[in-house]
């Protein structure tokens, strides 16, 4: 199973050439179960990063450029009538009893029925759109006309969008942020990668030539194992008082959610698969605090912007943390408390 991690990890960043953490980040995600929320300024490499993922496995993938004017219906699908259609349910010619058409209405499903969808801009439509996409991220399934669709396994949401303060935006609302696994940032390339790009250009070339890696059986199997790796009690009795402590405090108007906490863990587990490791260590735990926990806390004083102008991986654009900022507070959350061992 390393083997497969390392050959999906090596495909992935032959096409996006930043930041390396960020792949093993969406590596996580994807062997955890999750959904990833990629935000960033334009240009940094967001669509290409989930599009060499979704490239690298031999599954179904699609992708829905989110807009103003998207209805709930574009991603999920519609209900129209056939007048072809038979009442055996086959479209076209005659049924098995011999009689035309007698019409009737069938589903047409949408782009949310595939194991990898690209939501590129979620920001840029409005709420209404966004949350029909909150049933397939909780529960897999799809409800339309009264009837549940099942989605195929895996599935996975790689969200991109561009800072809230943006011109032609919505803020997602907190119940969507809590249902994305991670919030990662990209940050601008270093000078020797900025170079290469401007070299191979992988969009343009790279990318449309990327072959796939794994099977979705692949996936599958590898989300089995994080589900077998062992989490030591010390461990999650710190994911808890983790997420007690940062209920408990003044200077936050929500703390983090069971999903949250569960998230969490679930992070840590596969990381440890990441780095072919059947047990959790507390640097599993930690590495993940900020990118798992950070979008599902609410600061009741910081009216700074999102987390492309915060330094230590989430940006790079200079300046420390600011200490009443969601990261700044799990920083001072992590120091009050005992280190996991």
């Amino acid at each position: 199973m390393r083997s497969q991690v390392e050959r999906l990890r090596q495909n992935i960043s032959a096409v996006f050439l930043g930041n390396p953490s960020a792949v093993d980040q969406l590596i996580v995600c994807l062997l955890a179960r999750g959904h990833v929320l990629i935000e960033d300024v334009p240009g940094v490499g967001k669509t290409v990063l989930a599009t060499a993922l979704a490239r690298s496995i031999d599954c179904t993938f699609s992708r829905i450029q989110l807009t103003p004017d998207l209805l709930p219906s574009d991603i999920l699908g519609v209900t129209i009538y056939n007048r072809d259609l038979h009442a055996n349910g086959s479209p076209g010619g005659k049924d098995s009893a011999g009689d035309g058409g007698r019409g009737g209405f069938e589903f047409k499903k949408g782009p949310i029925f595939a194991n990898i969808v690209l939501a590129d801009e979620i920001n840029r439509t409005p709420p209404r759109t966004q949350t029909a996409l909150l049933e397939a991220m909780s529960e897999a399934t799809v409800t339309v006309d009264g009837r549940v669709y099942t989605l195929d396994r895996p599935f996975m949401i790689v969200a991109t969008q561009n800072p809230f303060d943006f011109e032609g935006t919505y803020a997602l609302p907190e119940n969507q942020l809590d249902r994305f696994f991670m919030r990662i940032n990209l940050g601008y390339p270093k000078p020797a990668d900025e170079a290469r790009v401007l070299f191979l250009r992988p969009a343009e070339h790279a990318l449309h030539e990327l072959k796939p890696v794994l099977h979705a059986s692949d996936v599958l199997a590898l989300q089995e194992r994080v589900d077998q790796v062992r989490l030591d009690q010390s461990l999650i009795e710190y994911i808890i008082a983790l997420a007690d402590a940062t209920r408990r405090r003044d200077d936050l108007h929500v703390g983090l959610s069971p999903r949250g906490a569960l998230s969490l863990a679930q992070a840590a587990r596969a990381t440890a698969v990441l780095h072919d490791r059947d047990y959790v260590i507390p640097e599993d735990v930690l590495g993940n605090v900020t990118t798992v926990c950070a979008h599902r806390i609410i600061s009741r004083a910081y009216t700074g912007h999102s987390p492309h102008h915060l330094r230590n991986g989430l940006g790079g654009r200079g300046g420390g943390v600011p200490h009443d900022s969601p990261p700044g507070i799990l920083q001072s959350v992590m120091e009050g408390l005992k280190s996991p061992a």
